[in-house]
């Protein structure tokens, strides 16, 4: 029966060429939108999600209040870590101290290139995700050690293997070459981090930094931890967040667990609560681009039902010799669901095309991920889900025509 509604529905598609063309281009241009969008959505949601455990990371902010002003920042104070450690260690499995991503100036002989990298905690790596392609993520229990990405690698090294090879930073220290690891994606928090440096280092080379590690006032530190298994973070909110209060007078101020799953979509707070963020830009695009598809739907509804008068005598004819309406409906569906496969083909066409300008404009790294298995049964519901709804209202409306009334051209 199938077969024979799709071998039907080609033989008419192939018979009114200039209309099957104007239908399939006016939806593939729909669902070329709808995808590019989806594929912007999915980036944003999936953001972090590079990180194995990026469920359980967190990061702890502070929200201060002074003379009647809120707010809420990544900045905190470096007793806090040794705190956590001693009194919430069934609470953080890890927790870790880590500087500003700041711009240094990496030299191999001649050579000289400024990036941005991280002083972090042994423990860092045991935090965030590193995918090691040589050396040791705990090679910074090492103060002489320096951890690089695979592009800053071959930045400073070109085809040479770069372990335990020197580099001058900021010609203030020279570090050991220990490991070197996967550049993360564009979608992660720490994708601009070419390399990170032993916690002990920014110790030995900062005096104010060994000074504050007694200042609970001074607020000029990150601090990152992965959560036991099981444990909410908004639990551990409530358990930690009048720490600071009993070690500084003035003001008040509260500790906030921030898991790493709201970072990007929910960085924005008020009276120290998240109040949204980019996940408005989400739910904007989302709707746009199903309202674009819709649109597309109805146009190819307004084409198919402009030509009843062409496709009445047909239906009058074969209710005549004994369809059914079921049957009529299915064989209009048929059509309409091969229209978007060639559409979808189409829209995908589009969508290669236009990607390069859309992450130009939208500072992505997008791409069609073909290796997925669930991208392909998602485009396959969707291909289904479009030709459904485009060819609904003409599907029944056609089939609901008088057979005596068309055939008598009273149409």
């Amino acid at each position: 029966m199938l077969r024979n509604f799709f071998t039907v529905a080609w033989r008419n598609l192939v018979k009114s060429k200039w209309y099957s063309l104007i239908n399939t281009l006016g939806l593939s241009i729909g669902m070329a939108v709808a995808l590019l969008i989806g594929l912007w959505i999915w980036d944003e949601l999936s953001f972090d999600h590079y990180h194995t455990e990026h469920s359980r990371i967190v990061q702890i902010r502070t929200t201060q209040t002074f003379n009647g002003h809120t707010g809420t920042g990544m900045a905190t104070s470096l007793p806090i870590a040794p705190y956590l450690r001693e009194h919430f260690g069934s609470d953080f499995a890890e927790v870790a101290r880590v500087s500003w991503n700041q711009t240094h100036t990496l030299a191999v002989g001649d050579k000289k290139l400024s990036k941005e990298g991280l002083y972090v905690e042994p423990r860092f790596t045991h935090i965030v995700t590193l995918k090691m392609l040589s050396g040791s993520r705990d090679a910074l229990r090492d103060p002489s050690s320096i951890l690089l990405t695979q592009s800053m690698a071959r930045a400073l090294f070109g085809d040479e293997n770069p372990m335990n090879k020197t580099i001058r930073v900021d010609n203030k220290a020279v570090l050991k070459v220990a490991g070197v690891y996967e550049d993360p994606p564009r979608n992660t928090s720490f994708h601009f981090t070419s390399f990170l440096m032993a916690w002990d280092k920014y110790r030995e080379l900062n005096d104010w930094v060994k000074n504050s590690e007694a200042q609970w006032g001074n607020h000029s530190f990150q601090l990152f931890g992965l959560l036991a298994p099981h444990v909410d973070a908004a639990g551990v909110t409530a358990k930690i967040k009048d720490i600071p209060q009993a070690h500084n007078k003035e003001g008040k101020e509260e500790l906030y667990v921030h898991p790493m799953d709201s970072w990007h979509l929910y960085s924005d707070f008020k009276d120290g609560k998240v109040v949204g963020g980019r996940i408005r830009f989400v739910w904007l695009f989302g709707i746009i681009g199903a309202f674009v598809l819709l649109l597309a739907c109805i146009n190819f509804m307004n084409l198919s039902t402009a030509r009843s008068e062409k496709r009445a005598r047909e239906v009058g004819i074969r209710k005549t010799i004994g369809s059914l309406r079921g049957q009529l409906i299915g064989q209009f569906l048929s059509e309409s669901v091969l229209v978007a496969l060639l559409a979808f083909l189409l829209a995908v066409g589009w969508v290669l095309l236009a990607l390069p300008f859309f992450n130009s404009l939208a500072d992505k790294d997008m791409h069609l991920p073909w290796a997925r298995p669930l991208f392909w049964i998602m485009c396959l519901g969707f291909t289904a889900l479009t030709g459904l709804l485009a060819g609904s209202y003409p599907a029944f409306y056609l089939s609901g025509f008088d057979p005596i009334t068309v055939l008598k051209g009273t149409f």
